[in-house]
């Protein structure tokens, strides 16, 4: 894995304009980069990050079994009892699941190691699908990579051929909240791989979503919701007014409720606990927990993660000498918590470097990197394209 400088696109602004790409810059900070890249080995590709993604996804559908019929595993998962059996119905009756993306720190050599997986609402999906993509066509074209060079990146391919294989009669809703112009480019692109699947598809905001009679979801026009996409978590629907309707299982969501559980921080040591020592896991334990004499000993000190933070809040990172080296404000320090062994992120000039490897259904599909001068990748950490060659 290198990273170098490449000339940037001539007329960016107007591309990315044309293209729908309206939050490249976000708070008046340079969200996407090309003025740099990053160059993999089709070996270091096909080896280190998409082999293990799918590995580690089985891995993860094995905990998915097991805490559902395990009320000890769901109590330390912090989800509502409540939700239980719609959830393990959710998962014995396989309710389709669309995407996720896992984080993996890698240094370029010895294997990735997962940080955690957003199986919910992973956003940076536009960039990574189609962006990232027109960058290379054009890069290659006008020599600024070699012309030879590949991406590993199916993903818009194979959202569609998801899509095809899930679809119904019935129309399918696309959601978000009104205030994210990002997940709303998210939702569109979404969207409109649904319909090059030949799906017949509505867009709704979230704060549009009406109860119609017998308790079932409409949208303005009265018109009863029998499937939808959701970019808005599932903790936050198990704890709004409209939640406890989901045991009822009237609408098929995506994602669906069993992905509940993997997209949870106490997914990080389940998974150490029943696959100690795997090359690709880093120890992981509940609050209450002892810590594993490995995570201490082995690595440069411990993180702290809140069970259900997203975009980095209210993470800290501690040295050996439980001295606070990195800590993230946000709005999730009053969630139970989970501690991780810190594996620093690989350092790139002034940037620390995070690899994200998408899956749909259960296939790797390509990766996107994002670079922080922080420690703790954020929303508003840059992302960075790639390339193969050699």
């Amino acid at each position: 894995m290198l990273r170098h400088n490449v000339p940037v696109r001539p007329g960016l602004e107007r591309i990315a304009r044309e293209h729908g790409f309206n939050f490249h810059i976000i708070d008046n900070e340079i969200y996407w980069d090309e003025s740099r890249a990053y160059r993999f080995t089709l070996q270091q590709i096909e080896t280190q990050i998409e082999t293990p993604t799918e590995t580690l996804h089985e891995m993860c559908l094995e905990i998915v079994d097991r805490a559902v019929r395990d009320e000890a595993m769901m109590t330390r998962l912090a989800i509502p009892e409540l939700y239980w059996d719609a959830i393990a119905r959710s998962w014995h009756e396989r309710d389709p699941s669309l995407y996720g993306r896992m984080d993996f720190v890698w240094s370029g050599s010895g294997p990735v190691k997962l940080l955690e997986y957003n199986a919910d609402t992973p956003t940076s999906l536009y960039e990574s699908a189609y962006f990232q993509w027109l960058w290379l066509v054009d890069a290659r074209r006008h020599g600024l990579i070699p012309r030879d060079a590949d991406q590993f990146n199916s993903l818009q391919e194979k959202l569609i051929a998801r899509f095809a294989a899930i679809a119904t009669a019935e129309p399918l809703y696309f959601s978000c909240c009104q205030e994210s112009e990002e997940d709303r480019g998210t939702v569109l692109y979404l969207e409109d791989c649904a319909r090059q699947a030949g799906l017949e598809t509505r867009f709704l905001f979230i704060e549009d979503i009406g109860l119609g009679t017998g308790g079932l979801l409409t949208d303005e026009q009265n018109r009863i919701i029998t499937q939808a996409f959701k970019l808005y978590p599932l903790e936050w629907m198990m704890r709004d007014d409209y939640g406890p309707l989901l045991r009822k299982r009237a609408e098929r969501w995506y994602e669906p409720l069993w992905k509940s559980i993997l997209s949870n921080k106490g997914l990080l040591p389940l998974l150490w606990q029943h696959f100690p020592d795997h090359p690709n896991l880093l120890p992981a334990w509940f609050a209450d927990d002892t810590p594993p004499t490995s995570a201490l000993e082995a690595y440069r000190g411990y993180v702290r993660k809140p069970l259900f933070s997203r975009e980095g809040g209210n993470v800290t990172v501690y040295d050996r000498g439980h001295r606070i080296i990195e800590d993230v404000q946000g709005d999730y320090g009053h969630e139970p918590m989970i501690y991780q062994a810190f594996a620093p992120l690989p350092r790139f000039g002034d940037s620390y470097t995070l690899i994200g490897s998408w899956l749909v259904g259960d296939e790797a599909a390509g990766i996107c990197l994002r670079e922080d001068a922080s420690l703790v990748t954020k929303d508003t950490s840059r992302f960075v394209p790639h390339y193969i060659a050699g």
